[in-house]
């Protein structure tokens, strides 16, 4: 990883690591239940650290739709859900975890590729390196610090699909 504080280069590169756990979910070779639980707590922390320090933020810039933001907000909940659907599943690499993964790897990629269409690429154009940094500050904070809490626990991503 890069040293950049350039918030849109950080969440790139988380979702590119998200790329990765998903080629280690599917391999028979690697330890599926270990990436899964990596990517959990990942997925959870940094969708909570875009929407409590970066969306409200770019909200304001011209040029980034507020319905582009919103629906980036509802796809994180679709996200969520499909995550749980997986974590939920008995059995590592049976039948209905690989359906229940295809799903969410369908789920978080169309997601990330809208949002480095639209979102990442508008605040590419509109917004000054110098305010991308601050905010890649705030969004790596708010991201180690929802790491810390075991973010990605069944209970917890439970709680937030039955609360969104």
């Amino acid at each position: 990883m890069t040293q950049t504080q350039d918030v849109v280069e950080l969440i790139l590169e988380d979702h590119r690591r998200m790329e990765d756990l998903f080629r280690r979910m599917r391999s028979v070779e690697d330890d599926r239940a270990a990436a899964l639980r990596e990517f959990a707590d990942l997925l959870i922390a940094h969708a909570l650290a875009e929407e409590a320090e970066v969306y409200p933020a770019l909200k304001r810039y011209k040029n980034i739709e507020d319905e582009e933001v919103e629906h980036g907000e509802h796809e994180h909940d679709e996200g969520n859900k499909a995550l749980l659907d997986l974590l939920e599943v008995e059995e590592v690499g049976s039948e209905e975890w690989d359906g229940k993964l295809e799903a969410l790897v369908e789920a978080v990629t169309h997601h990330a590729d809208e949002e480095e269409r639209t979102i990442l690429n508008g605040a590419r154009e509109n917004v000054a390196m110098r305010r991308r940094e601050e905010l890649g500050a705030a969004f790596l904070e708010e991201r180690e610090r929802r790491l810390k809490s075991g973010c990605g626990s069944p209970d917890n991503v439970r709680r937030l699909v039955e609360s969104s």
